[in-house]
């Protein structure tokens, strides 16, 4: 809008100009609140001095009936500058997008599109693939800056996003390893994943005492896209092994299980959830949606008088956090239950 205006100022020929005229110009861009801010940046920038005479209409925010124009305050038309790139910029540089955004964005962005265009002038499009930390890094000498500083936005704004080969890795597991269970290699690897931070630490110090390869942190959702990492971490390509879950018992425990589930076989950890069913459930998460088919699944490692039980806890409102277990009562089911 502010471009739209900007053009039509420089390129007029009027002394003045009417508020009306300013407002045909911008149309329906705009509510009217932010077509005031816009007059009153261009009042401070001294571009438009208010005609005092023809009064102001009687909006909230008050604007001049008329306003003069003043030329040398105008700053070089940046649509202009942003033609001239089109003839210096490598080819698949396209600026298109920034004819319909604020000249800042374009004074913001351009120190990056002449980084953008040396590497595609010097090495072309990339055919190797490469994380964002480090396609960042060879772009613009910051590693940082397609993730957290709008290196992707620009990228996809100037049309090279894709050719840029960015590939997203997924997040190493936070596991801990039995060093007694490592050199059993010819038995079947035993994991249990932990949906929350404190479990994971109540957990650690028992992990010894029992038979289980590793424990592993799960936070929340992110188990569900970080689990491949699970052979590549603990070399386990060509050994069985067999994945436990604990997670809170409410909906959202129950989908995290279920999505896990339908990527790598996981096993309810149910030694854990029945010591959570002898517990006061809590209240607090009502909200929480029900995923029927994910329910239905989980609840068929119960017996019925259990699966019961679940869905009138859950169905009222109720749950049971992993928290509700002690320490101790986590180290002594860890280690006695019977996990075949």
């Amino acid at each position: 809008m502010d471009n739209t205006v900007l053009s039509f100022l420089q390129a007029s020929k009027k002394k003045t100009i009417l508020l009306s005229e300013l407002e045909q110009l911008v149309g329906g861009q705009a509510s009217y609140e932010d077509f005031a801010l816009l007059i009153n940046d261009l009042e401070q920038k001294g571009i438009l001095t208010a005609v005092k005479q023809q009064g102001y209409n009687q909006k909230p925010i008050p604007l001049a009936n008329a306003y003069r124009i003043i030329q040398s305050k105008i700053p070089a038309d940046f649509l202009q500058e942003i033609e001239r790139f089109h003839f210096i910029l490598h080819p698949l540089i396209k600026l298109e997008a920034y004819y319909s955004l604020a000249a800042s964005e374009w004074e913001n962005d351009l120190p990056y599109i002449q980084h953008i265009n040396r590497f595609l002038k010097e090495q072309g499009l990339p055919d190797d693939e490469a994380t964002a930390p480090e396609r960042s890094y060879a772009l613009v000498g910051d590693e940082k800056w397609i993730d957290e500083k709008g290196g992707k936005k620009l990228l996809e704004r100037v049309g090279i996003w894709s050719a840029m080969n960015i590939v997203y890795l997924p997040d190493p597991l936070m596991l801990a390893v039995n060093q007694l269970q490592h050199a059993q290699r010819d038995e079947t690897g035993l994991h249990l994943v932990v949906e929350n931070k404190a479990t994971f630490h109540a957990l650690l110090e028992y992990l010894p005492d029992t038979m289980f390869y590793s424990l592993i942190y799960g936070a929340g959702w992110k188990i569900t896209a970080d689990i491949i990492m699970l052979d590549k971490q603990l070399s386990l390509q060509n050994r069985e092994h067999c994945i436990y879950y604990f997670g809170d018992l409410d909906y959202e425990g129950i989908s995290i299980w279920h999505s896990l589930n339908m990527r790598h076989l996981a096993l309810p950890a149910i030694a854990f959830y029945r010591a959570l069913l002898s517990k006061p459930a809590a209240r607090g998460k009502e909200t929480q949606v029900c995923n029927e088919e994910a329910l239905a699944h989980f609840l068929t490692y119960f017996s019925f008088a259990e699966q019961e039980t679940i869905r009138d806890i859950l169905g009222n409102g109720g749950y049971y956090p992993q928290e509700a277990l002690s320490r101790a009562e986590l180290g002594a089911i860890w280690r006695d239950a019977s996990w075949s």
